[in-house]
């Protein structure tokens, strides 16, 4: 079939590419795809994220050349997950393939997914971890920890067997997704593992070998919040939605918080303050820590910053200084029934009282 007849035909396969600052790698991921997949209706979607290189720009740069090649630019928003939802969404093909912006994910490889595909396969997987697989393009022994570790934890607990839980290298059937959909949290970076986690047991999952390249442009996006991430999305799957991620994520950022709490007032109180003073103390390095942690984990994709930052600070600190009084209310209560000897026990249920305030104040008021 021509090269022209193939423009004319809807895209049997549609690929999404979630990239933010990937300016560099656009061009020759289309030409990559070009190649890999000449002689099938092709589409490819990028979606970007507001990317401050000018990813977009040259995305729509080369869109006006290519009615095969499109973007999504997504402002006021981030995270893979639901970038990849999105760009499916926008979809209309009939199989979509998910790679990353930085080609490192082996094009080739989309044709032997495809074929799967038509052979009956319902999600297929380009996995490191099968015979001809190959990780060696991930960098550094502290990104190679990371990943086997976020695969050891998805192993222990995913209901269908796979040998790369996180690999963002996979293409699946439209049908499939979009039965899904309604149960996907959508959140992080490892849509894959919320795919599999949602899918019934009877879906039929493939792994297919890749070799995983080494970066040539722009950054890894790879560290240990999206690990934590990871994490907080295995524990929304397992609580099968009735406690929202983003609450889990508070939660843990609050057990921190009760943490910090309790040992500033220890060290208060052992330099002679009174109760009190030390449990307001412990109180205002635990609303600190709780606010930064929660900018940079728990509302990743609405994080503060510049002038912003300071007056979402000042609005926690003070609305939350409501929950203090609570806070230290009920730890002067507890400590009242408990006895002197508990303090950390009368600390720590004030904390939590505040942990809960902070909640409903942060996803109102500051994190809006």
């Amino acid at each position: 079939m021509t090269a022209s007849r193939l423009l004319s035909l809807p895209a049997e396969l549609s690929v999404i590419v979630p990239c933010y600052n990937e300016v560099s790698n656009v061009a020759p991921m289309v030409a990559a795809l070009e190649g890999a997949l000449e002689g099938r209706a092709w589409e490819v979607i990028f979606v970007d994220d507001n990317s401050p290189d000018g990813t977009a720009s040259e995305v729509v740069r080369l869109a006006r050349l290519d009615p095969r090649v499109r973007v999504l630019r997504r402002v006021g928003r981030r995270g893979l997950s639901s970038a990849v939802i999105e760009g499916i969404l926008s979809s209309s093909a009939p199989w979509v393939a998910v790679m990353d912006g930085d080609l490192q994910h082996d094009e080739s490889v989309l044709r032997t997914m495809l074929a799967e595909l038509q052979g009956g396969a319902e999600l297929v997987v380009a996995s490191r971890h099968v015979d001809g697989g190959d990780s060696g393009g991930l960098a550094g022994r502290w990104r190679h920890m990371l990943s086997d570790t976020g695969i050891r934890a998805a192993q222990a607990v995913m209901p269908h067997p796979l040998s790369d839980p996180m690999s963002g290298f996979f293409a699946m059937r439209r049908d499939l997704f979009e039965s899904l959909l309604p149960r996907l949290s959508g959140t992080g970076f490892k849509i894959l593992l919320d795919l599999v986690m949602s899918a019934p047991r009877t879906v039929r999952i493939v792994e297919v070998p890749f070799v995983f390249r080494p970066r040539l442009a722009g950054e890894s996006k790879l560290d240990v919040m999206v690990l934590i991430q990871f994490a907080t999305m295995v524990l929304d799957k397992l609580a099968h939605g009735w406690l929202p991620t983003r609450f889990m994520a508070f939660a843990l950022v609050g057990l921190m918080g009760v943490v910090v709490n309790v040992s500033v007032m220890n060290f208060a109180g052992a330099c002679g303050l009174s109760f009190s003073w030390a449990q307001l103390a412990g109180t205002a390095a635990a609303i600190l820590t709780n606010f930064l942690l929660n900018n940079r984990f728990t509302y990743h994709d609405r994080r503060l910053k510049g002038q912003k930052l300071w007056r979402g600070l000042a609005i926690f600190v003070a609305v939350c200084s409501l929950g203090a009084v609570a806070n230290i209310g009920i730890a002067r209560m507890m400590l009242d029934s408990a006895g002197h000897g508990h303090w950390d026990r009368s600390s720590a249920a004030g904390a939590v009282v505040g942990v809960v305030w902070n909640y409903a104040v942060s996803s109102t008021l500051v994190w809006r």
